[in-house]
Parts: C-alpha cells; structure tokens; sequence
C-alpha cells in the first residue's frame, strides 16, 4: 500500500541527498525496511550506498518482512497510526519528520524519552510523485528521529 492515492500531500519521495546526509548513522551491516513506497526510487538509493533495502510496494500495516531497522520518510496522513505500530513493533527506526513532530501529543505519549534528533544543517529537498517539482523544499524544517539507535548523543547536528 504505497498511500499514493489516501492523501495527495503524502506524495513526496526524498530525495538521494537527503538519505546520503545521514549515512554515517545507518548500520551497513542490518537489513533496512523502507515500507512507505512512493514511486520505488528509495530502493536504488540506498542499493548504491551499499544497503541491504527492501522497498516493495505492500502494505506496512500487514506485512510480514523480517529486518532489523525501518528507515524512510512516512506519509503524514497516516502518522498517527504509523507511530502506534512502529511502538508495537518495538524496533530501531530512522525517521524523516517535519520539526513540529516533537509537538504532536500522541508521539510524545508514545516516544517520550526514547527519541534521538538527526538535525541537517540544510533542508532535504523533495519529489512530488504526480507533479514532479525536483528540489522542492519545505517551508518548514525536518528532523530524523531516531528510536532504539543507541547513538552517543541525543542530538546529532549536522554540518
């Protein structure tokens, strides 16, 4: 279920650069699970980078794949119940997320001292996957939140 067709604002694929930033906190040696499938391009990207990825186009609410680390920028109108299964599911995930997610009270409820921030000196840039704008940039800033990633800090800020 790639959410293409719940919510056209959720139809933005990151893009290379913006997974290439935070390389140095991926484990090269865990299997990735990218389960929010826009146009599928998320898979190469990481495949060039060297990661064991699996990208397909099902449903991350059903699935049953086996991987150790879920990485991806989610669909939004989805986040709510995204955020209770990644709870349930009790495993290591990096998370591209507007800033205000620190603000949304059912992620505070469910992550509470359990986050760490990736915060990029510059702002990704997006692909929307019908009306392609390639670089678009949001208005407002991106974080990765981090859970289970066990990194020296809480706050990582990026040059």
């Amino acid at each position: 279920m790639s959410f293409t067709k719940d919510n056209d604002s959720d139809n933005y694929t990151t893009d290379k650069h913006g997974w290439e930033i935070i390389k140095d906190y991926i484990p090269n040696n865990k299997k990735i699970y990218a389960p929010f499938f826009c146009n599928g391009k998320q898979k190469d990207y990481f495949k060039e980078m060297g990661y064991d990825i699996i990208h397909e186009d099902t449903d991350f609410f059903t699935n049953n794949y086996d991987y150790d680390i879920i990485i991806d920028n989610p669909p939004f109108g989805k986040f709510k119940e995204i955020c209770l299964k990644l709870k349930e599911d009790d495993k290591p995930f990096i998370l591209m997320c507007p800033s205000r997610t620190l603000q949304l009270k059912h992620f505070q409820k469910l992550f509470k001292n359990e986050i760490q921030l990736i915060i990029p000196y510059t702002r990704p840039t997006f692909t929307h996957l019908t009306k392609p704008k390639k670089g678009y940039t949001p208005p407002f800033g991106v974080m990765f939140f981090c859970y289970k990633m066990n990194f020296e800090k809480d706050m990582i800020f990026l040059n």
